[in-house]
């Protein structure tokens, strides 16, 4: 795997969560279903969830250092009581984002990081609920291309 770049070098880097996020976030606060949901977060928000992001496909570990990693992520989603509904529509809107911003559209990649918005969006809805104990340390998940694909990913064109 030494020879495949992150999938976060891969995407372009933090311009491009950056970008996602910018987007994301638009369509999140127009969106009726997710609006109530994140009418509390503040400007900063969309830059703490990309640099969230960049340091998940294997940016540098800037959510952490400023942040407080994963265990502070998931205490974001105390009390949200995310529904299913809902988290399928952030994972639906995510998806949208990322081709408006113009993330790689390979398949490799895009399985990628389909794989995450589904396992972390179901992680944030699972500790969002009631009664929720996410751990109190764990370490940030770290995604990469899964199995090595027989050849280098290659981009669309």
């Amino acid at each position: 795997m030494a020879d495949y770049p992150t999938l976060y070098d891969w995407a372009g880097g933090m311009p491009a969560f950056d970008r996602l996020t910018e987007g994301f976030y638009r369509r999140v606060h127009a969106d009726p279903l997710l609006a109530p949901v994140f009418a509390h977060v503040g400007d900063a928000h969309a830059n703490h969830v990309a640099l969230w992001l960049a340091e998940v496909f294997g940016g540098p570990p800037s959510y952490t250092d400023e942040h407080g990693g994963y265990p502070a992520m998931m205490r974001h989603h105390l009390g949200l009581a995310i529904t299913p509904e809902r988290r399928a529509r952030w994972a639906q809107l995510i998806s949208e984002a990322a081709d408006e911003a113009g993330l790689p559209e390979d398949p490799e990649f895009r399985s990628a990081f389909v794989a995450y918005v589904e396992w972390g969006s179901r992680i944030g809805m699972a500790n969002s609920q009631p009664g929720a104990a996410p751990p109190a340390e764990a370490p940030v998940p770290r995604w990469g291309w899964g199995e090595a694909p027989p050849y280098p990913p290659v981009e669309s064109a």
